[in-house]
């Protein structure tokens, strides 16, 4: 069995892993300092169960756990947290397993024994669904790349990943464009079943020889906008604050 612990507090991490050594002493326990190395690493060594701390910088254990969602060998997530009793009696109500601060080894050993793979419906109750991460996160062959929202220009669907487009260049992402959909609806908008688009960089629709094309703002990349999705695009345009142009 493969075990992660996952806390930017080192001594955290180390009394988990003394914990974790003598419950589990055939165990290969490894430990990332934030989300971003926990990505990484359970990418590369695949564990069964993560140790992970809800609060965390930059990217929180809420959202590594959303990450892995789509990964075909997700880990059970055992989340770690120093929240109060009443938001400890919420995370019970949604059956997420948890541990509270200082970890315990009679309950770390219970929560070993109930490990549950977390789903998204999980997720959303804890109060991510509608606010969306600030940054997109890749893991391939050039190491971890991460890519500010903000800065995302479109998401294109393309084989088993999805490219993200923005003016610094793209990264390719795991996870899959209903998810993003949904995750970020408000904020980006579905111009064709390969495309999603922010809708604050909408520069002008244009006519192309087999149907239209939406120019983005200092991208190269132009979505292809299906038929089903016209109209949509051109009520949000029309209905735009800024100056934007829709040419026949």
């Amino acid at each position: 069995m493969k075990i992660l612990v996952v806390d930017d507090e080192a001594l955290a991490r180390q009394r988990l892993l003394r914990l974790l050594h003598k419950l589990r002493p055939d165990a290969e326990c490894y430990e990332a300092a934030n989300g971003v190395e926990a990505l990484a690493v359970v990418r590369v060594e695949q564990p069964q169960i993560l140790l992970l701390d809800i609060r965390m910088p930059e990217i929180d254990g809420v959202e590594v756990a959303g990450h892995l969602l789509d990964e075909p060998a997700a880990p059970a997530v055992i989340f770690c947290t120093a929240y109060d009793e009443y938001a400890l009696e919420a995370l019970r109500h949604h059956a997420i397993a948890y541990l509270l601060k200082p970890v315990r080894e009679r309950e770390l050993e219970g929560a070993l024994q109930a490990a549950v793979r977390v789903n998204r419906a999980q997720l959303d109750s804890l109060g991510v669904a509608g606010v969306g991460r600030e940054e997109v996160v890749s893991a391939g062959h050039r190491g971890i790349e991460t890519m500010a929202v903000a800065d995302v220009r479109c998401f294109l669907a393309e084989d088993k990943y999805v490219r993200a487009c923005s003016p610094g260049g793209e990264i390719l992402l795991s996870e899959s464009l209903k998810d993003l959909e949904e995750e970020f609806k408000g904020r980006f908008l579905r111009v064709h079943r390969n495309a999603l688009v922010a809708r604050a960089h909408i520069s002008r629709l244009v006519r192309a020889e087999d149907g239209w094309l939406l120019e983005l703002t200092d991208v190269a990349e132009q979505p292809q906008v299906s038929r089903r999705h016209l109209r949509d695009i051109k009520a949000v345009m029309t209905g735009s604050v800024c100056a934007s142009q829709c040419y026949d």
